[in-house]
């Protein structure tokens, strides 16, 4: 059973919150704790190979790591490590953020550190999609269609021996851990073309069950303990079986919602939901489930990125190449809040051109600007730009890590 109530369940309780909000300020003004809160940015750069990392608070450099290549950025579930996969190097060098949580029941307490370039390297013909479920980390090697599996204390200790499994040809595909098994994309027969679905494989690579169609599958998130995988004809989602059974593949269509696929995925954490792009022109908010529930949200031009609030967990936040900031509210799905805050970035031209993209760090979305050469901090309050930061070179993507806890 799923742990996370579903969108339903919960438009009565955003009605209510208005009026819990102040009794929840009242109890934690009523606390005699230290709270420490801290967000950490990584960012890499489109044109060298260079992680950087700043403090929120201050802007203040927290470190330089210097790598082989422009880095995609992958953090941890934990977000101890951020992953910096470098595909054209054959690399993945891995960064400790510094930022740590120790679970305490009630309350967690934090530890900020020092971020660090981690001795730890990752190698492979072109290693590319990186997924974290069940406390494992599943890295795919597009060059050979192998799957190295480890843990991150792993990463942290300087002990990682990935474990390899190569469950099918060369391809550029993904695989998530679920439990003792994963849920590994399947390549067409003919190396030219997309990839034809999913299949459950064992610990020992050992497929369990048939293949489930999902033709052309690209993007994958995690929400509860479900996972849900884009095709250009639908959905996939992967149940957990349960103890030692095996997760379950379900096909469901999109063809109701009209032209377009899912090909990007972001999964909710306090509440059970999927966002999706779906074409280049809108988003479509998912509610797995016995009957999954598709809306879907047309944008007023091309989507450049979008990013989850983990804290306002009923907040997302979409840029257009217009160059305007949009306020999704997830349950009512209506866009609440637009304001213009960069200089339009058009999606024509190549898909590697520096533009925006975004994370969110407590209570503000921090968006790239890589022909500015700035990161541009907005609340997720009112939607405004509070501030800026300059970074060298031309800052591109990015991760952030960080929360609140007592600092003893």
């Amino acid at each position: 059973m799923n742990s996370l109530p579903s969108l339903a369940t919960l438009l009565w309780i955003g009605a209510a919150a208005g009026g819990l909000a102040a009794g929840a300020a009242q109890a934690e003004d009523d606390k005699d704790d230290r709270g420490v809160t801290h967000h950490r940015l990584f960012i890499g750069d489109h044109a060298d190979g260079i992680v950087r990392a700043i403090d929120l608070k201050d802007g203040a450099s927290a470190g330089t790591f210097r790598i082989d290549r422009t880095p995609a950025l992958a953090r941890s579930v934990s977000g101890r490590t951020v992953l910096a996969v470098q595909g054209d190097a054959g690399k993945v060098a891995v960064i400790g953020t510094g930022i740590s949580f120790e679970d305490h029941g009630d309350h967690a307490d934090i530890a900020v550190e020092d971020a660090r370039l981690l001795p730890a390297v990752l190698t492979g013909t072109k290693p590319a999609h990186v997924v974290e479920g069940s406390g494992t980390i599943a890295l795919f090697d597009d060059g050979t269609g192998g799957v190295a599996l480890f843990r991150e204390g792993d990463l942290l200790e300087g002990t990682v021996k990935p474990r390899t499994v190569t469950p099918g040809a060369a391809h550029h595909g993904l695989a998530a851990p679920m439990g003792d098994f994963l849920v590994v994309s399947v390549p067409h027969d003919d190396p030219e073309k997309p990839r034809v679905g999913l299949k459950v494989i064992d610990a020992q690579g050992k497929p369990v069950g048939g293949v489930v169609d999902c033709p052309a599958v690209h993007g994958q998130a995690q929400s509860a303990r479900v996972f849900a995988f884009g095709c250009k004809d639908g959905v996939v989602f992967a149940q957990p079986g349960g103890g030692s059974k095996p997760p379950t593949l379900r096909h469901v269509s999109t063809a109701a919602l009209g032209e377009g696929n899912v090909s990007t995925l972001k999964g909710g954490t306090a509440m059970q939901y999927f966002l999706g792009n779906y074409g280049p022109r809108a988003v479509v908010v998912i509610e797995p489930g016995t009957e999954p529930s598709f809306r879907k949200i047309d944008l007023p031009t091309r989507r450049v990125d979008f990013a989850l609030d983990d804290v306002k967990a009923n907040q997302a936040y979409i840029l257009t190449e217009d160059g305007r900031l949009h306020l999704l509210n997830i349950l009512s799905g209506e866009i609440e809040k637009s304001v213009q805050l960069t200089a339009p970035y058009s999606m024509d031209g190549h898909w590697r051109d520096p533009r925006p993209r975004l994370a969110v760090a407590g209570d503000h979305v921090a968006v790239t600007d890589p022909l500015k050469g700035l990161v541009r901090l907005v609340s997720t309050e009112t939607l405004k730009e509070e501030r800026t930061i300059a970074v060298a070179g031309t800052p591109y993507t990015i991760v952030a890590v960080g929360g609140s806890g007592a600092a003893h």
